[in-house]
């Protein structure tokens, strides 16, 4: 007799098979239009260090403080997993480049490792054999005519900078201008697209606001607004570092990457809770795309009075949101040269006084914002993950709103988890659902989005979760010591997408005629 989650998993997936079958793809449906993107669209891979390099202390490389907190703390995963192998790209680079190839992306996102390069953290001594895996990826990428874009900071700080305290210390945005440099010199005659730093609210209010992530200070209320303000510092001072001393003879782009949840209010005709979704935009988002993308810089007016009132009735003697300086403002102001976006999902937002979870003081409590997920939207993966694409549009159109359209979008980061398999067509659909958002946010609304970079290349070390979830197009064997990698039927289909510039619909149907139920339970 088959369990009720067995014959649940069954009807999960054949109202998947259903929807692809009957085109149902929340309005991207065989309606006669041809949902194409220019020529010169930028598609694109992205991946990160720590997830998928392993090699954790090879070859010179010093400790990141995941490497560090992981080894002391095995049980923060759900399988006790860390990064030290994760999917070897340190030795299989270019099998990766072969896996990128077969996708037909021209473009392929990957971040340094800090401590591979400058395993002390600072830059009195550079690790050669570091330094030169990077030299012969980026190489072996431009001979394969794909195009780097290389992240400098993707949460892997090295150990002794974070024993410093990290993004908590001012110290560090000397320390990270001095690592951007390290990088300009040593990649930036081939390399012509950067971003800065990934997710720093992730990172800070994760990281320093609580231990959901490392590393895992739990200073809430202060902690992931210090580390806020001196990441946006550090990103300034880098951008403007490139724009004085390298952009006139390297030519390149410097940009950020930002993430956001989208916040859909719960009723739409409630005012409150309309109130209470921009809010949390502007707390979770704009805390961050303010001071850059806005014409009059510094961070939000309803962030920084909400803050401050909040704090003065706490009895704090100053805001627990640090000031910016006039010239820090001006610094700040205009220091990208596109909008770096990762989106995945959307909550439903509504105001409140006080949830049980959350701390005081924090920022849960100074946005004043509860979060729900719709009962009724695709949950494949993590606990936090359901899929409402639309949500990819409106976000799309609120950054439009808030900060113009001169800025070029590039969605450094889109895709979604589940818990394995390669016959995975509610990753299809996701993607051509989303891919669909798009392509209305671009023709309907004329948003200027200038590329996209699906998340991600391989299954990889998925932070918190571990190898519990999968985001890759191509699955890794975990438990092989080869840790081979297969393509997945998403693969096929993105590939697909980014060598025609077109999002078929209609491509699954023929993998569909193959669909063995039997073969699979």
């Amino acid at each position: 007799m088959r369990s009720s989650s067995r014959v649940a998993l069954v009807g999960t997936v054949l109202a998947s098979v259903l929807c692809l079958v009957h085109g149902n793809t929340l309005g991207g449906s065989e309606d006669g239009v041809k949902y194409d993107f220019p020529n010169d669209f930028m598609f694109g891979v992205s991946t990160a260090a720590f997830q998928i390099e392993g090699g954790w202390n090879a070859d010179g490389k010093g400790e990141s403080m995941w490497d560090t907190y992981l080894h002391e703390h095995p049980e923060y995963t759900p399988d006790h997993a860390n990064g030290d192998v994760a999917a070897d790209s340190y030795h299989k680079y270019k099998e990766d480049i072969e896996m990128i190839k077969e996708l037909n992306v021209k473009y392929y996102r990957f971040s340094l490792s800090w401590p591979r390069i400058l395993p002390y953290g600072t830059d009195n001594y550079i690790n050669k054999p570091g330094a030169t895996y990077y030299r012969k990826l980026i190489e072996e990428l431009r001979m394969a005519n794909i195009t780097p874009v290389v992240t400098l900071f993707h949460w892997d700080l090295p150990t002794p900078l974070m024993d410093l305290g990290g993004w908590s210390n001012r110290k560090m945005v000397d320390y990270f201008v001095d690592y951007a440099r390290v990088a300009f010199d040593l990649y930036g005659d081939v390399v012509k697209i950067w971003t800065t730093i990934n997710e720093p609210h992730q990172h800070c209010y994760n990281g320093y606001g609580s231990d959901y992530f490392v590393p895992a200070i739990v200073s809430n209320g202060v902690g992931e607004y210090l580390c806020a303000h001196y990441i946006l510092l550090a990103h300034a001072e880098a951008y403007r570092l490139y724009e004085r001393e390298y952009k006139p003879h390297q030519h390149g782009r410097v940009g950020i990457t930002l993430d956001a949840f989208w916040g859909e209010p719960r009723n739409s005709s409630n005012a409150n809770d309309i109130e209470a979704a921009e809010r949390y935009n502007q707390f979770h988002l704009g805390l961050y795309a303010h001071p850059i993308y806005s014409k009059k810089g510094d961070y939000p007016d309803i962030v920084r009075m909400r803050i401050d009132s909040i704090s003065a009735y706490q009895n704090f003697t100053r805001s627990r949101l640090p000031s910016f300086t006039e010239d820090e403002i001006h610094k700040l102001k205009g220091s990208s040269d596109f909008f770096g976006l990762n989106h995945y999902t959307t909550f439903l937002m509504s105001s409140s006084l006080m949830e049980d979870a959350w701390r005081v003081p924090s920022m849960d409590h100074d946005t004043g914002v509860k979060l729900e997920q719709n009962s009724y939207w695709p949950k494949p993966g993590a606990e936090w993950f359901t899929v409402y694409p639309p949500g990819f549009r409106k976000l799309f159109n609120w950054i439009k709103n808030e900060y113009g359209n001169d800025i070029p979008i590039i969605v450094t980061e889109n895709g979604m988890c589940d818990f394995g398999g390669r016959k995975d067509y509610d990753r299809v659909q996701y993607y051509n659902q989303y891919l669909h958002q798009m392509w209305l946010a671009i023709n309907k609304d004329k948003c200027n989005i200038e590329g996209y970079f699906a998340w991600t290349l391989m299954d990889d070390f998925e932070w918190k979760d571990g190898y519990t979830v999968k985001f890759g197009l191509y699955e890794v064997d975990f438990d092989s010591p080869e840790r081979t990698r297969r393509k997945k039927l998403s693969a096929i289909n993105y590939s697909n997408i980014a060598k025609t510039k077109q999002i078929d619909f209609n491509f699954i149907k023929p993998h569909l005629l193959k669909y063995n139920m039997n073969a699979i339970f």
